[in-house]
């Protein structure tokens, strides 16, 4: 990572409340850390959502529909663990809501993200960047990660929004390679202190290696993302150890990475190996 400088601005776009966490926390924390002005911007409140704990059931959209509100304090409590500086919703908050899974009748929702224009949304993001005029943004790639409709929406609104805008000289993707996370897997399965369900290899969408530009190392900062993790009670289940490991609702472990992966898909790649902002003047 560059030397500690506050003026630089990072800006990260999900879909969800526990995405920020669960894609980019590590980094978030150590960009944070080091002084970098990070910046979050979320689509939806995640009003779909699956709950965890049997207390909070009746707050799913189908009863009472108040879980949006719930995960939108979850969120705040995450971002402030992580060193979040600013956080946006996308055209304000309540503005776009959690369209579900493909094929979910939530989708048609009058005000579900997949629902409205992408000119529209890209031009709400665009104001943000406008606003806060990052060097650096972070989004997923085309497919979304894991193929969820809202992530391929953000997807398509940061491919809009940013590559254009003045002040932005990189766009990454967050992705998953195949060799780290299969290897993450195997330690779990040898494990007998992970008390969830350790997914087979063929479970967790990856990507070939070869897409990975850049290797954040968030090792450092694993505490400030499982406190994160914790905030998103609603959604992820964190289990202390010698070896911390978390789940979502499925049950299934995830892989707990000591570091983070990007693809570089605008903007100069020299020495942006190890660092979001190297080599940039």
């Amino acid at each position: 990572m560059a030397e500690e400088n506050s003026r630089e601005s990072l800006l990260l776009v999900h879909a969800h409340p526990d995405d920020e966490t669960l894609t980019t926390g590590g980094t978030i924390a150590s960009y944070a850390a080091a002084g970098y002005d990070v910046t979050v911007v979320t689509c939806t409140l995640g009003e779909e959502g699956e709950i965890i704990p049997p207390a909070l059931a009746q707050l799913g959209a189908a009863d009472a529909d108040q879980l949006g509100g719930y995960r939108h304090g979850e969120l705040m409590a995450a971002c402030a663990a992580l060193g979040v500086r600013h956080h946006r919703y996308l055209g304000g908050i309540g503005r776009w809501r959690d369209s579900g899974m493909a094929g979910m009748p939530s989708a048609d929702h009058p005000r579900a993200l997949v629902g409205g224009s992408v000119t529209e949304q890209a031009n709400q993001l665009r104001t943000v960047i406008d606003e806060f005029r990052p060097r650096v943004v972070v989004g997923y790639d085309s497919y979304g990660g894991y193929g969820h409709p809202d992530h391929i929406r953000a997807h398509e609104i940061t491919m809009a929004a940013a590559p254009g805008a003045d002040s932005v000289e990189r766009v990454f993707h967050t992705i998953a390679p195949h060799t780290p996370v299969r290897r993450e897997l195997a330690r779990m399965r040898a494990d007998d202190d992970v008390p969830f369900r350790v997914p087979d290899d063929d479970e967790l969408p990856v990507v070939p290696d070869e897409r990975v530009t850049t290797e954040i190392d968030v090792a450092k900062h694993i505490d400030d993302k499982l406190r994160a993790l914790d905030a998103h009670a609603t959604q992820v289940t964190v289990a202390r150890g010698a070896r911390p490991s978390y789940a979502l609702s499925n049950g299934a472990a995830l892989p707990n990475l000591d570091t983070e992966y990007f693809e570089l898909v605008h903007g100069p790649r020299t020495g942006c190996e190890r660092d979001l902002f190297g080599g940039l003047s």
